[in-house]
């Protein structure tokens, strides 16, 4: 199986020593979002995990320490730098410091090992499609040597986005048309690989592959592994993802990004935050007398040697 531990919040950023001591300890429980009394326990080993993907916008927090899961997982690492200020990410490290921490991971876990994510694209009258070019261009100049690829989504418009996002403008097929052909030509430009996530649109035309971002190929190259022959279900419309499990909470990120689909607002994540105990098997507070805690299946897709 794929442990996920940044799909829900930011967990390298806010829960690093949670997330060091689940690894050391061997195990970690996650309560289902849907049914809260329901917790799953999942095996925090290498005969049980097959691949360790991390998602976060800040690794500056977990790099003197990251040897501990490098060392003893298949591993793959998703940075988000986005051209936001603190207007729509308040959380978020600048644009510098972020690529000088995406710099320090590559060197640290290797190039083969780092994806740049570079989303949500999204337009408002301060972030147009020329802000977006120039930002783009600084970075991947920046970063090209560092990555493996870079992949992007445009954004979705939750119904939320509505109240927690009024400045946001809609996008037309025409504007994702034009970002997708300006990114296109920027990342063949110093070359790098680009792929968009989140959609069904082609834009191959512009040099842009229509893939997953975690996927087996991606995965087993970096690591040098091999799979089983398995069919990337996804986990929402328009992805084209490998099946993972996340180890996190929604409702808990204390980034602030407006556009955020995981949480209901900063006021609830700031206040979860409070029952966060990093000695606690769960991300956030304790087992209660009225849980449930199930096995987690854990089926591996390596293929046996």
């Amino acid at each position: 199986m794929i442990i996920n531990t940044g799909g829900r919040t930011d967990t390298v950023q806010y829960y690093t020593k949670w997330l060091l001591r689940r690894f050391s300890e061997g195990y970690v429980l996650a309560r289902n979002p849907l049914f809260p009394n329901k917790i799953n326990r999942y095996e925090l080993t290498p005969d049980k995990v097959d691949c360790v993907v991390f998602c976060s916008k800040n690794y500056e927090p977990i790099l003197l320490h990251l040897h501990e899961i490098t060392d003893r997982f298949n591993t793959y690492f998703y940075y988000t730098i986005t051209p936001y200020e603190k207007d729509i990410e308040p959380g978020v490290p600048s644009i510098e410091e972020s690529m000088k921490t995406l710099i320090q991971l590559s060197k640290q876990v290797g190039r083969q090992r780092i994806a740049w994510r570079y989303d949500p694209v999204l337009l408002t009258e301060k972030y147009t499609i020329l802000y977006h070019m120039e930002a783009f261009e600084k970075m991947a100049a920046m970063l090209a040597q560092y990555i493996d690829r870079c992949i992007f989504s445009f954004v979705e418009m939750y119904k939320k986005l509505e109240t927690n996002m009024p400045e946001l403008i809609l996008l037309s097929e025409k504007d994702k048309e034009r970002l997708a052909q300006g990114l296109g030509a920027i990342a063949k430009k110093y070359g790098i690989l680009i792929q968009s996530c989140g959609t069904n649109d082609d834009f191959t035309k512009y040099g842009i592959y229509g893939s997953g971002c975690i996927t087996l190929d991606i995965l087993g190259k970096a690591n040098h592994i091999a799979w089983k022959a398995l069919k990337h279900k996804g986990m929402r419309k328009g992805c084209h993802c490998i099946e993972s499990r996340d180890i996190g909470a929604y409702d808990t990120c204390l980034n602030g990004c407006k556009y955020c689909y995981a949480n209901t607002n900063p006021q609830k994540a700031q206040g979860n935050y409070k029952l966060h105990d990093p000695a606690s098997a769960l991300l956030l507070g304790h087992v209660k007398p009225e849980d449930t805690i199930l096995q987690g299946v854990q089926k591996s897709f390596l293929v046996k040697k």
